[in-house]
């Protein structure tokens, strides 16, 4: 049985086809209100932030996911992640399941410098504090035997389907309506970005490789990285025509942030927009040379034409 917390999203989506590909048809997804994605799929509707729920979720789970997102709330975040991760490693040390940590890189450094997995944390703002927070507790947790678990961190995505992101929004998605790319602070600044679909492939990936467990691992992203200008120039070739951008500075997102509260959560990343953002997967490129990163050329060709 592999298990996925935090079901219904893009990735975990993504992730549970990939499981029933090529690892399993037998796949329990955990939500509040979770829908299948397979007929096969055994449905446990459960809140993660009580214990005994979580527990009754994972039981008889040999791998789980915790894929678990939730809406850009610092309060909301505070209140929530710190006890999905205690109870989730809980249950999991208790089943005997193996646990892979779906992450994000907000609690490293806003600087133009590579991301490794050895990159030290040093969260700024609320909600970069909690994922440091609930990070660094997986990581105790492994390493006193606890748990056996195994990290899997991403980059900022892009992709289709339900894929929320700054750049999806801001960027693809009015591309393909025909409208004006808005692309936040700095056009000409690398960015790293991965393809949702092969984050969750990735993940189904580590998650059955028993050696990569004990680790955290960067998901693969496409080596060649472009710039938002970059970007908007491909494109502007794959739809044969002129893709018009504006870049909006960081005093207009001040300013949004007054009236309204999504724009102001938003302001805790946006110093990561400034300039380069390197996101280095080459040690999962040398452990799994054989696996397909989607270039930015198709990623975007796909996006754009689905």
């Amino acid at each position: 049985m592999q298990t996925v917390l935090g079901s219904g999203g893009q990735i975990a989506e993504e992730l549970t086809r990939e499981l029933y590909r090529n690892v399993t048809h037998d796949i329990r997804l955990v939500s509040r209100n979770p829908a299948k994605v397979h007929e096969s799929d055994q449905l446990v509707a459960a809140d993660l932030t009580d214990a005994e729920a979580t527990d009754a979720a994972v039981a008889g789970s040999d791998v789980v996911y915790l894929t678990v997102g939730l809406p850009m709330d610092s309060g909301l975040w505070e209140q929530r992640f710190p006890a999905m991760m205690a109870h989730t490693i809980a249950a999991c040390r208790k089943h005997g399941s193996r646990l892979v940590f779906f992450d994000n890189t907000y609690m490293y450094p806003r600087t133009s410098s590579p991301q490794t997995e050895d990159t030290a944390f040093a969260p700024v703002g609320r909600k970069s504090a909690v994922r440091a927070r609930i990070a660094t507790e997986l990581l105790a947790a492994m390493d006193s035997g606890t748990v056996e678990a195994v990290i899997c961190r991403a980059p900022e995505f892009y992709g289709p389907g339900k894929t929320q992101s700054l750049t999806n929004s801001a960027v693809f998605d009015r591309i393909r309506h025909g409208k004006r790319a808005m692309v936040p602070l700095n056009a000409h600044a690398r960015r790293s970005l991965i393809w949702t679909p092969d984050a969750s492939r990735a993940m189904a990936l580590i998650g059955n490789t028993p050696d990569a467990y004990g680790q955290t691992w960067h998901l693969p992203v496409d080596p060649d990285r472009l710039t938002y200008q970059g970007m908007i120039d491909v494109a502007a070739r794959t739809l044969g025509r002129r893709v018009r951008y504006s870049t909006v500075p960081g005093w207009a997102f001040r300013i949004g942030g007054l009236v309204n509260p999504a724009v102001r959560e938003a302001e805790e990343l946006l110093p990561r927009y400034r300039q380069d953002n390197i996101f280095d997967a080459s040690k999962f490129a040398a452990r799994f040379p054989d696996f397909q990163v989607t270039s930015y050329p198709d990623g975007i060709a796909r996006l754009l034409r689905a």
